[in-house]
């Protein structure tokens, strides 16, 4: 499935904060990939502190292609709004500038996404109108599966786990020590502003990393590699 592989893991996370520079330097420690999903309309903007006392400030345009170099950068909306309460001309041009300046920041073609917002985020119209209106091939949900099973809509995808959460722990050891026949995908999401929401977190997920990187059976890529 993956050069040969049955297993895969991939990261994502949301904002183009930050914190992104600490994170990502932690996912290349370990020879591990992610894709980061970005507001355009955002870059360089500064953020507010939230109720861990984490900043949002986000990374600068300028930035956008060196930090993320040898990861994803994807399609996150152009201002964050959450696209099930958009009319269609509104849904297309929130992805479709963000799309268009994320490519060009990058020298790629951007083709990926998350939905923005959390609760509610997404639905079966706003799929069928990234489908029909856009190259959006994949765009992540906030919907934790807590299984590794690949799914078929890839324009509604969810992911297995939010790194953050109870039970992260619990999730990433059954994945490690699954034998398996069937294709089988961990996928972890989060932002990497949560890297400050309390002494010890930083340190929580680089032991995840830690704990996943490495192995023979594992495919370690971006969401584009492993799911197209």
């Amino acid at each position: 499935m993956w050069n040969g592989k049955k297993k895969a893991v991939t990261f994502s996370f949301d904002d183009a904060v930050k914190q992104d520079i600490r994170l990502i330097a932690i996912l290349d420690k370990y020879g591990l990939k992610g894709t980061f999903n970005l507001n355009s309309g955002y870059l360089g903007c500064k953020g507010n502190e939230d109720a861990h006392g984490a900043r949002h400030d986000k990374i600068l345009a300028s930035q956008v292609k060196s930090v993320y170099a040898g990861h994803e950068v994807a399609v996150h909306t152009l201002t964050h709004p959450n696209l099930t309460g958009l009319d269609e001309e509104t849904i297309v041009r929130q992805v479709m500038e963000d799309q268009k300046a994320l490519s060009a920041l990058v020298s790629y073609d951007v083709f990926g996404m998350a939905y923005p917002c959390g609760g509610v985020n997404n639905d079966d119209r706003v799929a069928e109108i990234l489908r029909k209106n856009t190259p959006v091939r994949y765009s992540r949900t906030i919907t934790s599966t807590y299984n590794f099973d690949l799914q078929e809509n890839l324009l509604r995808f969810n992911p297995t786990i939010h790194w953050i959460e109870a039970g992260a722990e619990e999730v990433i050891d059954k994945f490690l020590a699954l034998e398996t026949d069937e294709p089988q995908l961990l996928y972890i999401w989060g932002h990497a502003y949560e890297l400050d929401w309390e002494n010890g977190t930083e340190e929580k997920f680089e032991r995840f990393c830690k704990k996943l990187a490495g192995r023979e059976d594992i495919f370690y890529g971006t969401n584009r590699e492993v799911l197209l």
